[in-house]
């Protein structure tokens, strides 16, 4: 399944790990925090004490036969170790050594051998682990891959959760962001229909002079007065000459005044 470690066992003396098509930088990292994590996993001294502490990380060691095989070669030793468990016929004093050999198979494939030894300090006897320290070893490396695996899962969602949020934000910013243009258009709009509105009304209607002046039957002086517009009156002009503006009142009256007497609109 992808996203899943496949594990193929071979305890006499290798295991393999085939991450499937894991990141390598994961399988990497895995492997070094196990190198720098000073246990020696799977075996102990004092039934009492479960954990081999204080091993060490080492760039090479002559305790393994040289490795002629491809891959990169890395080195966990930990001296002075009495009588390990779970490695045969160790009774004396002297050093367990891991080698771990790792092989990039393909860009999505990555294969660990893992080989434990202890070497006895005087005798320089070789015993081999019966098994344990390797398979712990690996699944310490597992553990801790599938551990980041995990981390970088989570990360991924977060960050997609994020981005979600993100572009859900980033519209609605658009979105208020167009309707404020809207608005603004419709606002300029309406400016503009008043502007217009106010020019029409400054070519079209007048306002009566004070005192005030007499609405006339037709545009003559003598022509019979229809009644008395009172100062600021406000008319609107349905007929020009160049002397008089025919005119309609509020009121619905229509008749003449001397453009003299009447003025613009404020």
């Amino acid at each position: 399944m992808h996203g899943q470690v496949g594990l193929a066992h071979s305890f006499s003396p290798f295991q393999t790990l085939e991450p499937g098509a894991q990141n390598q930088k994961h399988v990497q990292q895995a492997l070094n925090e196990v190198l720098e994590d000073q246990t020696i996993h799977g075996t102990l001294v004092f039934d009492k004490e479960p954990v081999l502490s204080g091993a060490t990380t080492v760039a090479s060691t002559p305790l393994f036969e040289p490795w002629d095989g491809p891959g990169k070669i890395f080195y966990k030793i930990r001296k002075d170790v009495v009588a390990p468990r779970h490695f045969r016929e160790s009774e004396d004093l002297g050093t367990i050594a891991v080698r771990y050999v790792l092989t990039t198979i393909s860009p999505e494939r990555s294969r660990l051998h893992i080989e434990a030894v202890f070497v006895e300090t005087a005798r320089r006897r070789v015993h081999a682990s019966d098994g344990t320290v390797e398979s712990s070893e690996y699944k310490a490396i597992q553990d801790r891959l599938q551990a980041l695996q995990l981390a970088a899962q989570e990360a991924a969602e977060s960050k997609r959760r994020r981005e979600s949020a993100e572009l859900v934000r980033q519209t609605s910013i658009r979105q208020r962001e167009d309707e404020s243009t809207r608005l603004a258009a419709a606002e300029s709009s309406v400016k503009d229909l008043e502007q217009q509105i106010h020019a029409l009304r400054q070519d079209v209607e007048r306002r009566v002079k004070a005192p005030g002046a007499d609405l006339k039957a037709a545009p003559y002086r003598s022509a019979a007065n229809l009644k008395t517009l009172s100062a600021f009156t406000e008319v609107v002009i349905v007929i020009v000459t160049p002397h008089w503006y025919g005119v309609e009142t509020p009121d619905g009256q229509h008749g003449w005044l001397p453009i003299d007497q009447l003025e613009n609109l404020p």
